[in-house]
């Protein structure tokens, strides 16, 4: 958890007009603040830090540090405390498959966390864009791991496949009627020259330009629905992760995506040829601000619900290849999606990277997350007003890069 409460009663005797006296008693709140934090030289974790290196500030404000804790993996390796407490370092993972084609590389990852990460007593979920699967206590006492990672590696496949088929269905028309349109005869004639290829146009290439912009303009709407980030399911995922005991993380593996877009240079030449016809002309204008993304959600709400659950979100864009096609203009469109989760990353104290390696991806974000110190402290007149409160931590004397949790709300 973020924190704990303690409560000390501290009882106040007061005579009374009556000649007898009362007691009464005044609630006060003690608030442990727990933070976990990487520290990291060059790439190198950091191992040999004292509870005096550290500074730590809760809205600018110094606090004292009440102990520090050396973790490695499941292992408390080293303590100091001027007040005791009991951390909880058992490992929660969650592997978070947000994609539409499963890859060679993707299995490698599975079979590297599966074969070295993952150990008896740590609780692993994983989410595909079809279910999500938990991995039973005891599954690594009778099964091998050779089958666990084979049994994973098809779920995800199948999971791939059919939760995202609609989307890539999606995909292929839209490259289509790309292909269609760029093949529009401009000199507005109507008529068009017919491509055939693994994205064949013919279907469309008879039908009347207005149709085919309507019939695009359409779909990349329903595209856009399907890859929209549902903010209230984001938050009541934070939320369920903040009553989970012990330390979490979230693995997000996210693949590059691109929209199959008509050339430029072409709908320049269409609004030139069409520009008499009022409806036509609307259309062609009206793809500009299909082209125009933003981010579904609030950012800064949804990173500062994980940051408060005290949640390590380690984001891993998955680069993928662009595609050739004469006629389509392959635009890359996960900018909004790249920049939304790496802050989401960096606010939880997590790790971002992108690589179309994979599984060189996932190494080394488990290495960036598996070593870390706990610090705890008690925030000097604290409040519970449900503000939240922003930490810093920094190492005396040192230029280190040092990542860790961007606050707490202080309900």
């Amino acid at each position: 958890m973020g924190f704990k409460k303690l409560y000390l009663l501290l009882v106040f005797p007061i005579l009374s007009f009556v000649l007898f006296s009362q007691e009464v008693y005044e609630e006060v709140f003690v608030i442990n603040i727990e933070v976990p934090i990487r520290v990291f030289q060059s790439g190198t974790f950091v191992d040999n830090l004292i509870l005096d290196d550290f500074e730590i500030y809760e809205d600018g404000k110094l606090q004292k540090i009440e102990a520090v804790y050396l973790v490695k993996k499941r292992t408390i390796e080293r303590k100091e405390e001027k007040k005791r407490f009991v951390p909880e370092i058992s490992r929660n993972f969650y592997l978070f498959f947000e994609i539409s084609e499963y890859t060679p590389k993707l299995g490698d990852a599975v079979d590297y966390f599966i074969h070295n990460v993952i150990i008896p007593g740590d609780n692993l979920i994983i989410i595909t864009p079809m279910k999500t699967y938990r991995l039973t206590s005891r599954a690594l006492e009778f099964k091998s791991k050779e089958e666990l990672a084979n049994q994973l590696k098809i779920m995800l496949k199948r999971d791939a496949t059919m939760g995202n088929s609609e989307y890539r269905s999606e995909i292929m028309q839209l490259v289509s009627l790309a292909k269609a349109i760029s093949a529009e005869d401009i000199s507005g004639s109507g008529s068009s020259t017919k491509q055939i290829d693994s994205f064949s146009s013919a279907q469309y290439s008879d039908l009347p330009l207005e149709y085919k912009l309507m019939r695009y303009s359409d779909i990349l709407h329903r595209v856009e629905n399907l890859r929209k980030v549902d903010q209230q399911k984001l938050l009541d995922f934070a939320r369920f992760l903040k009553n989970v005991e012990g330390q979490k993380y979230v693995f997000l593996f996210y693949q590059r995506e691109f929209m199959p877009q008509i050339e430029p240079g072409i709908i320049d030449r269409l609004i030139t040829v069409y520009q008499n016809q009022p409806g036509i002309s609307r259309n062609i204008s009206g793809l500009f601000e299909n082209f125009r993304r933003t981010t579904s959600f609030d950012v800064d709400l949804v990173k500062r619900a994980y940051a408060d659950s005290s949640i390590s979100i380690h984001f891993l864009f998955i680069t993928t290849p662009i595609k050739h096609i004469h006629g389509v203009h392959f635009k890359e469109q996960s900018d909004d999606i790249y920049s939304a989760f790496k802050e989401m990353a960096r606010a939880t104290g997590g790790f971002f990277d992108s690589s179309a390696n994979t599984e060189v991806l996932f190494k080394q974000a488990v290495e960036a997350s598996e070593n870390y110190y706990l610090l705890y402290y008690i925030p000097s007149n604290y409040k519970g007003d449900g503000q939240f409160k922003k930490i810093k931590v920094r190492v005396k004397n040192k230029n280190y890069k040092v990542i860790h949790r961007l606050g707490y709300f202080a309900n």
